[in-house]
């Protein structure tokens, strides 16, 4: 016996049998969704499992996203395109010291940071990214009603963003390449979990009342992601 069920617009086709009451989800190769259960197991009762599992299935389609495409590298040399809130800046190698930083529409890079430009970008975006983040984290936490603590830009691998307990918010230095919508997800869907620490129900609601259209921005942020740059020159 099988059955077909929808989570968002994504199908989930369902196959019955065995003795196990206990549900199974997985992601096939082809990143299509397969539910297996036993055929005691109520229609709604797995409608609820499919929901509570709506966060694990994105973050794991946007992994297999990432795998499938070439990993994105940069060479430091003139006019190479590095992207920033939505908009490409060309690299300009310039004489001398200093630090990384925007001039005049171009992304400089002065020359004796060259040897390790790669790092010293990386500690750019994570500079002004703390900077151009905490009045959009200061605007979500009113929306949301939260009160987070430190906000920190750091690689965090695979995940845009990570909350704990201690109300720290970390956000992945990558996603500044980002556009603001999609960097606000990110930061909205962080700030949730401020007070809702699981991806049930109960969170996606906190979500979607202070952002109605958080459906749209995490597909966006599935499709767009996988071709940002997260490290990685020739």
């Amino acid at each position: 016996m099988s059955a077909v069920l929808h989570l968002d617009d994504l199908r989930v086709p369902v196959e019955t049998g065995g003795g196990s009451r206990k549900a199974r989800l997985t992601i096939e190769a082809d990143g299509s969704l397969r539910l297996r259960a036993a055929e005691d197991v109520a229609t709604d009762e797995l409608r609820q499992f499919l929901a509570s599992k709506r966060e694990w299935v994105y973050r794991k389609l946007a992994e297999k996203e990432v795998l499938q495409h070439e990993p994105v590298t940069k060479e430091l040399v003139d006019g190479e395109g590095f992207l920033y809130l939505g908009r490409s800046y060309r690299l300009k190698l310039a004489e001398g010291a200093g630090a990384v930083r925007l001039d005049r529409g171009r992304l400089v890079l002065p020359s004796s940071l060259a040897p390790t430009g790669e790092a010293h970008l990386i500690a750019w975006y994570q500079r002004c990214g703390e900077m151009w983040l905490r009045p959009r984290v200061r605007s979500w936490a009113e929306r949301l009603r939260v009160e987070p603590g430190v906000i920190e830009v750091a690689d965090l691998g695979h995940r845009w963003g990570s909350a704990n307990g201690g109300r720290r918010v970390r956000i992945h230095w990558a996603t500044l390449q980002l556009s603001p919508q999609l960097v606000d997800y990110v930061v909205a869907h962080e700030l949730a979990h401020l007070r809702e620490a699981h991806h049930g129900p109960a969170f996606w609601q906190v979500l979607a009342r202070a952002m109605p259209d958080y459906d749209e921005r995490k597909r966006k942020l599935a499709q767009r992601g996988a071709r940002l740059w997260f490290g990685g020159t020739l």
